[in-house]
């Protein structure tokens, strides 16, 4: 039987990702320049039209500009790799997010690698990962920094707190270990090989699961009172024959857990939101930098005037 999930504080996300947002537009407004991402989307997957299509639409109502470039599904790689080089000269483009999976042909760490780190706005790249793990700033995978800033919101506490991650992915949570490591968290990060989970996951008072695996968390796996990040976003066919949206976690966990974030309209609502946020970041931190290497060739160009000056009065 099914327990109310009214017993958990519900972790709504669109709550959290309006604030964001709100954060995202304030900042933009403040730059001498209006930001701009760059989408790539290779193939026809439906799910990656959708995707790229919201993404697309949730710029446009922040006023940011953005562009969506779709290649066809027999695009190489070298091809590929031509038009992320072409948007990362492009000094119009803040961003570059290339939507996975990409077909079986194409290589997509490879295509990572060649985006811009200044330009990372989904922060996959080798350069983005080791600015993290160094606790140095840079752009952060949007899931992730969606969900520190989900806790932020709800001012539910990670320094000192034992966290418990379920899941290794380079896109949640590798990435989520650091960022919590950062914010002080003593971290644990389980996963497929993990011996008796439910041992682990009972001593989490955060506990964060992103496995793909619907309702792999019970409620005897849960620490009562836990905060629970359910991360997962799973279809399953229902007696109707249509499939349905549910998480890692099971519905069950609510009448456990302090805190939980529902499927749908949890964690996905803050991906987006970062999404934007690291969009309008990437173009302060060029503008920032522009700017700098524009008031150095300045002094450079001063320096020689004067020089020049010096060797005339002599």
């Amino acid at each position: 039987m099914t327990t109310d999930r009214a017993a958990a504080r519900n972790l709504g996300g669109p709550p959290a990702a309006a604030a964001l947002l709100d954060a995202a537009t304030r900042l933009a407004a403040t730059l001498p320049v209006t930001p701009s991402v760059a989408f790539i989307r290779v193939g026809d997957d439906p799910a990656s039209e959708s995707y790229v299509r919201g993404k697309a639409k949730k710029a446009a109502e922040l006023g940011l500009h953005s562009h969506v470039h779709a290649l066809p599904a027999d695009t190489t790689q070298a091809d590929l790799h031509a038009l992320i080089g072409t948007l990362n000269a492009d000094h119009g483009v803040h961003g570059v997010l290339l939507q996975l999976p990409l077909p079986a042909h194409l290589n997509a760490d490879a295509a990572l690698a060649c985006i811009d780190p200044r330009k990372d706005v989904d922060g996959l790249h080798p350069v983005s990962a080791g600015l993290l793990w160094q606790g140095q700033p840079g752009l952060r995978p949007c899931t992730p920094a969606g969900v520190m800033a989900l806790l932020d919101h709800y001012q539910l506490p990670v320094a000192g707190q034992h966290a418990v991650i379920v899941g290794r992915s380079a896109l949640v949570g590798r990435p989520l270990a650091g960022l919590l490591l950062n914010a002080d968290a003593t971290v644990t990060v389980a996963h497929r090989a993990t011996p008796d989970l439910g041992a682990v996951t009972r001593r989490a008072d955060l506990l964060i699961v992103a496995a793909g695996q619907a309702h792999l968390i019970t409620p005897d796996m849960v620490r009562p009172g836990a905060t629970v990040i359910d991360v997962g976003i799973n279809r399953v066919p229902t007696d109707t024959g249509k499939a349905r949206l549910t998480g890692d976690v099971h519905p069950d966990v609510a009448a456990v857990a302090g805190a939980l974030t529902p499927v749908p309209g949890g964690v996905g609502p803050m991906t987006v939101a970062q999404l934007m946020m690291n969009t309008v970041q990437a173009a302060q931190n060029q503008a920032a930098q522009n700017q700098t290497a524009h008031d150095q060739a300045a002094q450079m160009q001063a320096d020689q005037s004067n020089g020049a000056s010096g060797e005339l009065l002599r």
